[in-house]
């Protein structure tokens, strides 16, 4: 036995880019996983991840799909080929788990989990972070109660651009991508666990640069142009009622903003990145909280996948297909997800808010240091000058 599996899921990769390194590490340790196959479209790349892995094989993908000694395909192209690897894989009699998202429409999503579920296959899909000791202690916190009825969150992702670090950031800027479609995800998600399913959201953004260049690696120097909007907010209506204000930017040079809170009636949270598996989960129970100042509480880790990775999520869906029980990083969840990401573009595109009726012009700016404690005859206030 391995891990509950009679043996481990044969795993054929698809895209050997960069996260798949990430990928690459857990696999082999991970004993509920093996990797079998390798497809990538350039020239020894392929060879390179396959290399890592004994026995694992370069091919292409037609051979792939119909090897027997693959039993799930790990989806990690661009985002705009997701769906169709995946419902080619799912057409060969394959399970299939993906990095984010499911497919780039709510339609494509759709296509995948009824062909899946018509195939008798499974469909998972990251982010698998959601499954960390991170957002699973936040989680086992106000399941247990501690912060009463949660009622509000706030997530915010901010980062000046992934172009001054990703050797390859084209899709981060092409139609399908942005910090919601990119980033997005790990938030979402977050959030479903926390807070539940997402009812109705309000949304807009903005494009405050046209192109933007390459930092680092071998194309650093190249101007890409942006097709699509890289400062997004909205707020999220729950379900349950509880309401999340959003923030995803690519356009932020530093920010001291925490990522995740969940405030309820009887505390606050801190939540760690997302984007990681772990961190530090911290606790403001209303009853220690002082009249002024803030009162936060270390946790400690409660409940959680320990020592998580990228692709622990797969390893999960493979121990969850053995038991004959629902996996955790699911096709549904991620359907979702994609659902309330489309929603809140369609909102911002659409014009879906207020319109203020007493915007006028802005006061003039206070030219320099002014300090009003200390007049100049005939003036105002006497000008600070900088030593």
């Amino acid at each position: 036995m391995s891990g509950g599996l009679a043996a481990p899921w044969r795993v054929g990769l698809v895209g050997a880019g960069f996260i798949s390194g990430q990928y690459s590490a857990c696999l082999r340790r991970l004993p509920q996983l093996e990797l079998a196959a390798v497809v990538d479209s350039v020239p020894g790349r392929g060879e390179a991840l396959a290399a890592e892995h004994p026995g694992a094989r370069a091919v292409g993908l037609d051979e792939m799909l119909a090897a027997d000694d693959v039993d799930v395909v790990l989806v990690l192209t661009p985002p705009a080929a997701h769906a169709e690897v995946a419902l080619r894989a799912i057409a060969a009699g394959k399970h299939v788990y993906g990095e984010k998202p499911l497919a780039t429409t709510r339609e494509d999503a759709r296509r995948v989990l009824g062909a899946a579920g018509a195939a008798g296959v499974r469909v998972g899909c990251a982010p698998d972070t959601v499954l960390g000791t991170g957002v699973q202690t936040a989680r086992a916190v106000v399941g247990a109660g501690s912060i009463g009825v949660p009622h509000s969150a706030t997530v915010v992702m901010t980062t000046p651009g992934h172009e001054r670090w990703h050797p390859d950031p084209d899709f981060h800027y092409a139609a399908g991508g942005g910090p919601l479609r990119d980033m997005g995800p790990y938030y979402l998600s977050t959030l479903v666990h926390l807070l539940g399913p997402v009812a109705r959201v309000v949304g807009a953004s903005a494009r405050p640069r046209a192109t933007r260049t390459i930092a680092d690696g071998p194309r650093a120097g190249t101007t890409l142009p942006v097709e699509v909007d890289t400062y997004v907010t909205g707020v999220l209506e729950h379900v349950s009622g509880a309401l999340t204000t959003l923030v995803m930017s690519f356009d932020t040079w530093s920010s001291r903003l925490p990522p995740v809170e969940v405030h309820g009636t009887e505390g606050s949270l801190q939540v760690p990145d997302p984007n990681h598996f772990d961190g530090r989960v911290e606790l403001a129970p209303a009853s220690a909280v002082p009249l002024r100042g803030q009162h936060w509480e270390d946790v400690g880790p409660l409940a959680g996948l320990v020592g998580a990775g990228r692709g622990y999520g797969l390893a999960e869906m493979a121990l969850a297909a053995a038991a004959g029980t629902p996996h955790r990083a699911s096709g549904e969840v991620a359907e979702h997800v994609l659902d309330v990401t489309v929603s809140l573009e369609e909102a911002a595109a659409g014009g879906g808010g207020v319109t203020t009726r007493t915007a006028g012009a802005p006061p003039s700016a206070v030219d320099g240091l002014l300090d009003l404690a200390a007049p100049a005859p005939g003036h105002v206030g006497r000008a600070v000058t900088r030593g």
